[in-house]
């Protein structure tokens, strides 16, 4: 569980594992290809979407990945919600970066700030890096 500046909480993880033990969440952002979503997507019994991002790179459509984070920064603040791809460093990294954005961190902060509270490996190539600035430079 992360807490962001703004008190919002995200669960973050790795699908490739079995979920931890409690409440399973209110709802969940799921980031990956047709693929991850057969292995892994029929466990999945809450309310959920998912993002197509492919391991290693971008999502494939960008602005609704967009979209889709923001609108699970505001469900995070009333309800019990987790984001996750295949292996949770990544992408779900990624992820959280952009929630940091929206939670107030700086951009040019957001990489560092999730490595430090969600996962030393987050955001882990550099078109991933750079998408979080991205994220932040069109949040208006």
């Amino acid at each position: 569980m992360v807490e962001f500046p703004d008190g919002t909480r995200v669960d973050g993880r790795g699908l490739r594992r079995p979920r931890p033990d409690g409440p399973e969440p209110d709802f969940g952002l799921y980031l990956g290809t047709g693929r991850l979503r057969r292995k892994h997507g029929g466990g999945i019994s809450w309310p959920h979407e998912w993002v197509t991002w492919p391991d290693f790179l971008l999502p494939t459509r960008p602005a609704d990945a967009r979209e889709k984070i923001k609108a699970l920064h505001e469900r995070a603040k009333t309800e019990k919600v987790e984001v996750a791809c295949y292996g949770g460093a990544g992408r779900t990294g990624t992820v959280m970066a952009c929630l940091a954005v929206l939670s107030g961190v700086p951009a040019e902060e957001a990489v560092a700030w999730t490595r430090q509270h969600y996962h030393e490996r987050a955001v882990e190539t550099p078109w991933q890096r750079g998408w979080v600035k991205s994220f932040a430079e069109q949040l208006d």
